[in-house]
């Protein structure tokens, strides 16, 4: 049984939700230690994970059953990587997830109810670590969502209570909902790689319509180069001279085409109307799928609760979003805009991104072309973390880091190798209007830089202290941390600049100039944060694990001063309800009754008019961290 995709999370007395697993999906037939253990498309398994086959031969019972087979790590995320790649590791655990049951002794279950089955399910599952049974909350979708978020899960699935289980087929009864957008893609051709690149460029993209491929984009994005050559071997040996589109394809280089054998997943950002990938990034193969399977979906489910009690209006949408975009086909040329002498694609500008406040996507563009002089000068020769939010503040958003092939060439990029990901990283640097425009017009609602330039990479031109309140903590609370900070840095004889975080707490930065590196800045900042932790001890907290430091603690984050580590800069829009901006403070304002939500994208210029720019000494001369411990010493 196969489920239908929903935008948004839902609560419902009738629904029941899961944790959506990051896995490979799995069926195992189980009759007193005999085990079939296969994948959706009849794959074995059994030679794959033989720990799993021997954990479901312990069942002495006759029963199918449907889970997902995951590697989790120590605290419970699942990594599809890992569990292609599987080898027993420290740290990594092998799971079957089993949320239904088919047939128990003989019988087909698939008539039950969900509940009904799932309460038979419980007494089958074994006591062991390698099988467990998928538990669910019950009406509760909206905050399970938000849980899932916060661990970084791929989603949840909303399952409908009463629902049987329909064998092959995609049901309204089954709801995924995800935390980014994802699909599986046929390959069907690999493009010539540019520069030092080796092996290909980028995936050319298909999707079945009316049994016929059809282009759905192209990505050169997310792939390490052991990833490069492992496809590419693979594609090698399928090469054919035949294009499967009736259509041209344009694409940035030439492209050898292959039989369409193989699936990826793939993340972006939306779908054209005419079914295409926006800003696709390759994930990882899918050898689980079959590309006869990968078809455009034919029904987009726009009403966000299935529930009957949904305002009928809600089934008009699809007609109402429809309608301009049949207004094209425009010419290109017209979502073209002169910024900063460049020409930049800007599209959706009338595109709601704060519903409360209506403000749009291009009265964001605007704010940030507005905005430029002031803050450019603290994104320049910085790598950017893109926190992109495409579908405005009620979208979870997604971080993306790689330029890709798709930006356009007057983006500057700085390159970085990552340990974590076994790849090269194309950063973004904004140095101009232009690019700025293009972030935004990305869905860079907030601006993420690196504390450090492309020049001096691995020293920070700043330290910076994060004060991040839990649920229980008060604004006032988070006020008096920043003081006492300022007490013992005025002890010290340092500078330091405060600045609202555009959300819940405030930010406090230390001029550093690139004089030291990220280590020597992490340790002072902690040794600060050690200070104040002792002066405040009943409601601030070092302790960064969510669950030991509870709901009534500030967390005094140093972490912040690591490379690679970004935080929304000055001047920049958070979002959040109300299109607060990340506003630099003179100290004096630093007491009680300040507010973040008194500093909007609305009167922050009117602000800077008056006041100037009260953080230009961050990017000044630098503290004299030795000076400083003498005078904290004594």
């Amino acid at each position: 049984m196969l489920a239908k995709e929903v935008d948004k999370p839902f609560d419902d007395k009738d629904w029941v939700f899961e944790i959506k697993w990051d896995g490979y999906r799995a069926v195992a037939e189980v009759d007193h230690g005999d085990v079939a253990l296969y994948s959706r498309n009849g794959n074995s398994f059994i030679s794959d994970y033989p720990e799993i086959v021997d954990a479901l031969g312990k069942i002495q019972q006759q029963a199918v059953l449907d889970g997902e087979v995951v590697v989790v790590d120590e605290e419970g995320h699942a990594s599809f990587q890992a569990l292609q790649h599987y080898e027993s590791k420290p740290g990594q655990q092998l799971v079957y997830y089993v949320f239904d049951l088919l047939a128990l002794n003989g019988e087909e279950t698939t008539g039950l109810t969900l509940l009904e089955r799932k309460e038979l399910l419980r007494e089958v599952i074994p006591e062991n670590g390698l099988i467990k049974y998928s538990d669910h909350v019950v009406a509760e979708g909206k905050s399970f969502f938000n849980i899932a978020l916060q661990q970084d899960l791929e989603g949840i699935m909303a399952k409908k209570a009463s629902s049987n289980y329909h064998k092959g087929s995609r049901s309204a009864n089954w709801l995924k909902i995800k935390q980014h957008k994802t699909d599986e893609a046929v390959i069907v051709g690999y493009t010539e790689p540019t520069g030092n690149r080796p092996y290909f460029g980028a995936l050319v993209l298909a999707l079945k319509k009316e049994g016929a491929l059809h282009y759905a984009g192209h990505t050169g994005t997310g792939f390490s180069n052991d990833k490069l050559k492992e496809v590419y071997r693979l594609l090698k040996k399928i090469e054919t001279e035949k294009s499967p589109f009736p259509e041209k394809v344009k694409t940035n280089m030439p492209v050898t085409w292959v039989k369409p054998e193989y699936v990826a997943e793939i993340k972006f950002t939306e779908k054209t109307i005419d079914g295409k990938m926006r800003h696709p990034v390759f994930l990882h193969m899918r050898p689980d799928k079959n590309p006869k399977d990968i078809e455009m979906e034919k029904e987009k489910i726009e009403q966000k609760t299935p529930s009957a009690k949904q305002p009928a209006k809600k089934k008009a949408a699809p007609a109402k979003s429809a309608a301009p975009a049949k207004k094209t086909p425009v010419k290109k040329e017209k979502d073209l805009e002169k910024i900063g002498g460049k020409n930049v694609r800007i599209t959706n500008r009338d595109k709601i991104y704060f519903p409360d406040d209506k403000v749009t996507k291009g009265d964001v563009i605007d704010y940030y072309q507005t905005m430029a002089e002031y803050i450019l000068p603290y994104l320049k020769d910085r790598p950017e973390s893109l926190k992109r939010n495409p579908g405005g503040i009620e979208d979870s958003g997604f971080f993306h880091k790689d330029a890709g092939e798709e930006a356009p060439s007057f983006v500057k990029i700085f390159p970085v190798y990552s340990e974590s990901s076994d790849k090269t990283i194309d950063y973004i640097i904004c140095n101009d209007k232009a690019t700025l425009a293009y972030m935004n017009n990305l869905g860079c609602i907030e601006i993420n830089p690196w504390n450090s330039t492309t020049k001096k990479p691995d020293n920070p031109d700043y330290l910076i202290i994060d004060i991040d309140p839990s649920d229980k903590n008060t604004f006032e609370q988070v006020i008096e941390t920043a003081i006492c900070y300022k007490k013992i840095l005025d002890k010290a004889k340092a500078d330091c600049y405060c600045k609202t975080s555009g959300s819940t707490g405030l930010h406090i930065f230390l001029p550093m100039g690139k004089k030291y590196d990220y280590e020597a800045v992490k340790d002072f900042a902690h040794l600060l944060s050690s200070m104040v932790q002792q002066e405040l001890p009943k409601f601030t907290t070092l302790e960064r694990n969510l669950k030991k430091r509870g709901n009534a603690r500030i967390y005094l984050d140093y972490l912040q001063n690591r490379k690679g580590q970004t935080l929304a800069s000055a001047y920049s829009l958070r979002p959040k309800k109300g299109a607060t901006v990340s506003t630099p403070l003179e100290w004096k304002e630093v007491k009680k009754g300040l507010h973040t939500s008194a500093f909007t994208m609305h009167n922050i210029l009117d602000r800077v008019n008056k006041k100037g720019d009260l953080f230009k000494g961050v990017l000044g001369k630098a503290v004299d961290i030795s000076k400083c411990l003498e005078l904290l010493g004594e």
